[in-house]
């Protein structure tokens, strides 16, 4: 079968596409045929070796994907040949078949396209995670979204407006926030052109904001903890601008602010329980159209080294979509 394989992290030049031996499903996993996989920072920090977790090489990057289930290995329940699920596997959805647990398999919704299916638990699973879990966003309650036209970023301004926040989009371009105001954002920042923390406190009365998502870091993360009212909440959940920021510490105890962290892999193992849940009202606000993946790119497998090098430059607007070789 035919992946996109990462021999040596490096620069994302160095991925192939490769021939290689098809998986086999080990006791509880099964085999997926790939229909379609995601995009995710992750992938092109992962195959830099840049990513808190380093899987053997070689191995093919892509956390998720939907397909169809083509064989099941030993001690598998639930699930069986033909079934039609997503699955979030960590990495190998950058090919044509790939073997995953079958303990976090998400049945496919009634009616919904592998590309959708395939665009859509990670960056909405992240964001409800950060808001809901560690963050407690309440109604009422106003949301910064920095990288807001970014995956995750879209994710969280649907989630935000969804659980009745104020949602304030922070993004580098005006055609970025024009996305964001189509999927509800209430105000916008450029904080290209605009100064963050001035437009901030114009926007709130200078009370500030109660939340930051935050999946960029860099420069802004310290200027938007400045900006937040008290008792504000700033979500680290990743750093897609490349920095990771040094914050200076009293910024906690002035405001009696908190920095919290998101880490979505993580907190499934820590509570499945909790896991179980945010994919159920995610379902259940994707069948009310309270969200959907915004796709910008559906690109073969051959060109999804490319489309990794465009997201690392920010240069990518909600998801992309890998395709198999026809």
């Amino acid at each position: 079968m035919k992946a996109l394989l990462c021999t040596a992290f490096g620069p994302l030049e160095m991925l192939t596409i490769q021939e290689i031996p098809k998986p086999r499903p080990g006791p509880g996993q099964v085999l997926l045929d790939v229909k379609a996989s995601s995009l995710n920072f992750p992938d092109a920090l992962m195959a830099q070796g840049l990513y808190q977790v380093k899987p053997p090489l070689p191995f093919s990057p892509g956390t998720e994907m939907a397909g169809v289930i083509v064989e099941t290995g030993t001690d598998v329940q639930g699930v069986k040949p033909g079934d039609r699920v997503i699955a979030i596997a960590g990495w190998g959805g950058f090919a044509e078949e790939c073997a995953v647990d079958a303990g976090g398999l998400i049945p496919m919704p009634e009616g919904l396209d592998f590309d959708t299916g395939a665009a859509f638990l990670y960056t909405y699973e992240t964001s409800l995670h950060g808001l809901r879990d560690r963050g407690r966003l309440k109604a009422g309650e106003t949301l910064l979204v920095l990288g807001a036209a970014g995956g995750v970023g879209l994710a969280a301004i649907e989630i935000g407006k969804a659980m009745g926040a104020l949602v304030i989009a922070a993004a580098s371009s005006e055609d970025k926030l024009a996305l964001c105001k189509q999927l509800g954002a209430d105000e916008t920042i450029n904080y290209v052109s605009e100064n963050l923390r001035d437009r901030i406190n114009e926007l709130t009365g200078r009370r500030g904001v109660d939340i930051v998502f935050d999946p960029v870091g860099g420069s802004y993360t310290e200027t938007a903890l400045r900006a937040t009212a008290w008792c504000g909440r700033l979500l680290v959940v990743g750093f897609a601008g490349g920095d990771i920021p040094k914050i200076p510490i009293n910024l906690a105890l002035l405001k009696e602010r908190s920095i919290v962290g998101t880490y979505l892999g993580e907190s499934v193992k820590h509570d499945p329980e909790g896991h179980l849940r945010n994919v159920k009202q995610l379902v259940e606000w994707l069948a009310a159209g309270k969200v959907k993946p915004v796709i910008s790119e559906r690109v073969p497998l051959s060109e999804a080294a490319a489309a990794m090098k465009r997201m690392i430059n920010r240069q990518v607007k909600g998801k992309v979509v890998i395709l198999p070789e026809a």
